[in-house]
């Protein structure tokens, strides 16, 4: 019963941040609301038995947000000080995320120990001798590993967007000519002066 209820609450909140991630008109309460996503995805996985899956959402994607939020300060130059303003305002609703944050995890942790989930006949059977990893790789590199390169394409390709995307061109920047200062020659770069008794050297 507790495993039920916890998968509809973890999936009714997935679905709600995932809305809100898109609908929110401040970039930094989306990036917000994506954090909220992923850890209760990575409770969800916690569900199902896959601990290994739960953390690596946790740890590399909630840190791939932190990047995230990184290009975000850089593309749309986000004022911090006025969103700091608010920080005494907000304050409450922060506690509030934070022990609901909480409770999920001790109700993800409990509805484990209770047993797994009955997900139906077409569940694919998992062998209890063989470790998480071990059959999570055997399944990416055999059966999925296909579309495991697609995936690490496709996360290629944003890598190069987001880099286009930041990369500016300023007027007032004068970019490093190689062929240039290879041509150059000892005799133009050095000029000798002859200044007279009391005389400044002009430029």
């Amino acid at each position: 019963m507790i495993q039920a209820f916890v998968f509809y609450l973890f999936a009714t909140i997935v679905i709600t941040s995932g809305v809100m991630t898109i609908a929110s008109r401040n970039p930094v309460h989306s990036v917000l609301w994506l954090i909220l996503a992923f850890f209760n995805a990575a409770g969800l996985f916690l569900l199902i038995g896959a601990e290994f899956l739960a953390f690596l959402l946790v740890i590399v994607y909630v840190g791939a947000v932190a990047v995230l939020f990184l290009f975000v300060v850089m593309m749309l130059d986000v004022d911090f000080a006025q969103l700091r303003a608010g920080f005494a305002r907000y304050l409450p609703v922060g506690i509030l995320l934070a022990i609901a944050l909480f409770t999920e995890i001790v109700l993800a942790i409990l509805a484990r120990g209770a047993g797994p989930i009955q997900l139906g006949r077409r569940a694919a059977p998992i062998d209890p001798a063989v470790g998480n990893i071990e059959a999570l790789g055997a399944l990416l590199y055999t059966r999925y590993v296909f579309i495991f390169e697609a995936a690490g394409l496709v996360l290629l390709v944003a890598m190069v967007g987001a880099i286009v995307l930041t990369h500016r061109h300023r007027s007032d920047f004068r970019p490093q000519k190689v062929s240039d200062q290879v041509r150059r020659r000892p005799e133009d770069a050095v000029v000798n002066m002859h200044p007279g008794v009391g005389q400044g050297v002009e430029l």
